[in-house]
């Protein structure tokens, strides 16, 4: 079973419900599948500070629905469905929705995320919006002068562990290796920090606490003689071994980074598919902020809407 469409988004964060909120307003009538988490990885957060227009705050879930409302207050069609194939060799263009349904657009907005990778322990479910964060940016300032521990050691670990040194008292860098990855300008903004602590050849066992975080066990040098399990004490625990970007049934037409970044058209959400467009975190290597996908989901939208018009479609 076909259905064509003016503009179909694929994905439900900040970027896809923004994104339809403007092609609503400009009656593109766009249909949104909301993917495999409604509402993107903001629905896993439980205060949600920097976001404008919110001076108390809000909780992820709730900025979601509101920006979900909004989007069909003015007529866009939101389903729940993912994207399971895509055919962008020709306009109008082919996606498979849960492998079964063909959807035809002539526009298509890509805002389909990236996804935090994670260690694989019970207790980061466990301690999920309790103590557990992949965005230290987004969650540090609820951890003023208390005591962290980043995991990684690349030149976003380096990152995270600096920036949360102006709000903590102590930050722990876990570093699996014997040295770090991240390049010598980050490695030494961490080594010369005098509230981060490096562990070397640290791994993670698990993590302790009574309904929050309050302590991390880790293991040294495991698997040598010298193997020695070591307990941290600690309120935070961020994790920042990177992302993976939801971008793999798009790869065969459209252009990636080496990470599965979107590449799109310097200053614009534009891909190099005439009329496919990308927006939030799967084509943001760098900020991966709600503020600023919500940003390329407005900048998505208004260029769908010129690229229709150019085309009289």
């Amino acid at each position: 079973m076909n259905e064509k469409v003016r503009c179909l988004i694929i994905g439900s964060g900040p970027a896809g419900y923004t994104a339809a909120i403007y092609t609503s307003r400009a009656n593109l009538s766009p249909i949104l599948y909301e993917g495999m988490q409604p509402g993107g990885q903001l629905t896993t957060t439980n205060e949600v500070e920097n976001f404008p227009g919110y001076p108390t705050g809000i909780t992820g879930p709730e900025l979601m629905e509101d920006l979900r409302k909004q989007a069909e207050r003015f007529g866009a069609e939101i389903r729940f469905g993912m994207a399971t194939a895509t055919d962008l060799s020709s306009a109008p263009y082919k996606v498979t929705i849960d492998g079964e349904k063909t959807i035809e657009a002539e526009t298509i907005i890509i805002s389909t995320g990236a996804t935090a990778k994670y260690l694989g322990l019970p207790d980061e479910q466990k301690y999920a919006g309790s103590g557990v964060s992949a965005c230290a940016t987004c969650d540090g300032f609820f951890y003023r002068k208390m005591t962290v521990a980043v995991v990684g050691g690349g030149d976003t670990a380096c990152e995270e562990a600096t920036y949360l040194a102006g709000l903590a008292s102590k930050v722990y860098l876990i570093v699996r290796k014997d040295f770090l990855r991240a390049s010598k300008i980050m490695q030494e903004r961490v080594t010369s920090n005098p509230k981060i602590e490096v562990l070397f050849e640290h791994e993670t066992l698990g993590l302790t606490g009574e309904k929050v975080v309050q302590g991390a066990d880790l293991v040294k040098r495991r698997g040598q003689a010298d193997e020695e399990k070591v307990h941290i004490d600690i309120d935070g625990f961020f994790l920042a071994i990177g992302h993976k970007p939801n971008s793999d049934i798009f790869k065969p037409w459209i252009e990636t980074d080496k990470v599965g970044y979107i590449k799109t058209i310097s200053g614009t959400p534009r891909t190099k598919v005439p009329g496919v467009f990308a927006s939030g975190d799967v084509s943001d290597p760098h900020y991966r902020q709600a503020i600023t996908a919500a940003g390329t989901g407005c900048q998505a939208a208004i260029e769908a809407e010129r690229y229709l018009s150019e085309k009289g479609l």
